[in-house]
């Protein structure tokens, strides 16, 4: 099997995610809550042999190729094909609370290389962009269906594009002349909207578009904030849960989240009495985030922008702690 994507700041991972001494001595659970193709499961189950996981893909067709991958593990290793806040909010009964929990928030390299869904303008593919095939809304059915100032916004919100006015508004134009349909035809919309100079900087000019388009589409960043509350209250006592994010929207999100669950209080001004315990419900073991080494940036360019942070919990959170993170 083909194994295209490769798992990043995974010596990182498997040292601040380890489940060794107390409270992992006999046996763990963790959680991948984003499988992809079970690069990082992989390796955690290989060295760590008192092991087990519940592997966590909201695409079935990625998903298959990790079951294919991990067989040699037998029964450490369970799947659930989901969304992860839905799994979270949910806990299924039928499997132990974790120890650890990992968020890989990367796209795999198989969705833009191998899916056919219009994740890459380098393609001439289909404008879908969804990593569940049930999901309602499509790529195309926003770049087609939404008024410009909309767009605009969620180009300028999801993927931080400072010309999201000049590229909204020429989508609209074009798409006057016929629906756009290919993930081809709208990078090249927005090439030739974009200054010269514009075209040839260090990154393609539809690459924050396409972000912005992805991200909505999957509903990314709305998911976020509760799942990664949810999934810190299943996690056991003691256990440690990381996220990688390869954004500043997603990073933000996660480290004003683990800075709330680091204070003493987090209760708002207007509460006279404390309500969220007067205590940390968690150790921040990574107070600056875990970036990726100059060698494996070279050897793996998507890495480039990762940032690995890991708390250690000591008792659940409150809805207090979602205050100030965005969405909340």
């Amino acid at each position: 099997m083909e194994i295209v994507h490769t798992p990043v700041l995974l010596n990182e991972c498997l040292q601040w995610l380890s489940p060794e001494g107390e409270p992992f001595e006999k046996s763990a659970v963790m959680i991948d809550s984003t499988l992809g193709e079970g690069g990082h499961t992989f390796n955690f189950l290989s060295k760590y042999k008192n092991l087990s996981i519940v592997g966590l893909d909201a695409d079935s067709v990625i998903q298959a190729k990790a079951k294919e991958r991990l067989a040699e593990f037998g029964d450490r290793v369970h799947f659930f094909n989901g969304w992860f806040n839905d799994f979270y909010s949910n806990y299924p009964a039928e499997y132990k609370k974790p120890d650890l929990i990992l968020f890989d928030l990367g796209i795999s390299v198989f969705h833009y290389e191998k899916s056919e869904r219009g994740f890459s303008f380098r393609y001439d593919e289909a404008l879908d962009m969804r990593l569940n095939s049930n999901s309602e809304t499509s790529a195309a059915d926003l770049v087609n269906d939404l008024p410009e100032e909309k767009l605009a916004d969620l180009i300028y919100l999801y993927g931080e594009e400072k010309l999201s006015r000049r590229i909204a508004r020429a989508i609209v134009e074009a798409r006057q002349g016929g629906k756009i349909e290919s993930s081809k035809a709208l990078a090249q919309i927005i090439y030739e909207c974009v200054p010269g100079n514009y075209r040839h900087g260090p990154i393609h000019p539809a690459t924050r578009t396409f972000q912005a388009l992805r991200i909505a589409v999957n509903s990314e960043l709305k998911r976020l904030p509760r799942a990664l509350f949810d999934a810190f209250n299943d996690l056991n006592p003691g256990g440690k849960m990381g996220v990688i994010t390869f954004h500043s929207l997603e990073d933000r999100i996660v480290k004003n989240f683990f800075r709330n669950l680091g204070r003493q209080c987090v209760c708002p001004p207007e509460v006279a009495i404390c309500r969220c315990g007067g205590s940390e419900c968690a150790e921040i073991l990574t107070r600056k985030p875990i970036c990726p080494t100059e060698e494996e940036i070279k050897m793996n360019s998507p890495s480039r922008s990762a940032k690995l942070r890991v708390v250690r919990k000591i008792k659940d959170a409150t809805e207090y702690h979602l205050e100030g993170v965005i969405g909340y």
